[in-house]
């Protein structure tokens, strides 16, 4: 475990080939199920039941990785246990209430690099504002951006998975491996087909909702029509 716990650190800071590495830790069977995961995420993980499946460990991967590192920027001195708990806290919420997974997905990232901008002495000027602004615009637009968050893990997981599953092939990873930002382009490329496809083709919850009604609506006006049928031709007294 801290093996992993080491390994997901580099996503805490521009480290693509230390992003890729992760898969090294991975067995076969674990990179085929991660393809899997993947594909499912890039076909079907905005949805509104599936992204809850999404949110819960995604929250926890914020608490995780990024809690520290926003404390630490704040100059504020952490205990090392509060990670942990604040991942069991925001994999609980995600599991509830994935929204606000996604304004923390989407506001903290765009606050560190705010921050970032601002400088260290002037960190929290510019991460407040990210924070904020950023979380609420994600919120508002909740069905794309999970949509695309969704994809996102789906392509990364689809690619890591991919590797993982060549282990076998080691010459072949090693040389994919080596270059990072052909893998993360790759990622990419997965990540816009699975969003456009999620976004423009698939139906919104909305109207899977409303195709769901008028199919219980048809289904209870043939039953009826069946009920009326079957008085009708039914034997009448006396005849």
């Amino acid at each position: 475990m801290d093996s992993y716990l080491e390994a997901l650190k580099a996503y805490q800071s521009f480290n693509p080939a230390g992003w890729v590495a992760i898969y090294r830790l991975m067995p076969m069977w674990a990179g085929i199920v991660c393809c899997v995961l993947g594909l499912g995420l890039l076909l079907f993980g905005g949805g509104k039941s599936a992204f809850r499946a999404v949110s819960g460990p995604l929250g926890m991967l914020i608490g995780l990785g990024w809690t520290g590192l926003v404390l630490t920027k704040l100059g504020v001195a952490a205990d090392p246990r509060l990670p942990s708990v604040a991942a069991a806290v925001l994999t609980v919420l995600g599991i509830i209430f994935p929204p606000a997974i996604i304004y923390l997905g989407v506001g903290i990232p765009i606050g560190l690099l705010g921050g970032q901008i601002a400088g260290p002495s002037d960190f929290l000027v510019g991460f407040a504002p990210g924070l904020i602004l950023g979380g609420l615009a994600a919120a508002v637009l909740h069905r794309h951006v999970a949509a695309i968050i969704a994809s996102m893990i789906g392509g990364w997981l689809l690619v890591l998975g991919a590797m993982a599953a060549l282990h076998q092939f080691g010459g072949l990873v090693s040389a994919m491996a080596s270059q990072p930002w052909g893998l993360i382009i790759a990622a990419g490329l997965f990540a816009i087909a699975g969003s456009v496809y999620q976004i423009a083709v698939r139906p919104s919850p909305e109207e899977e909702e409303r195709q769901h009604a008028e199919r219980q609506r048809l289904k209870m006006r043939q039953a009826e029509l069946k009920a009326t049928e079957k008085r009708w031709s039914a034997p009448r007294g006396g005849k």
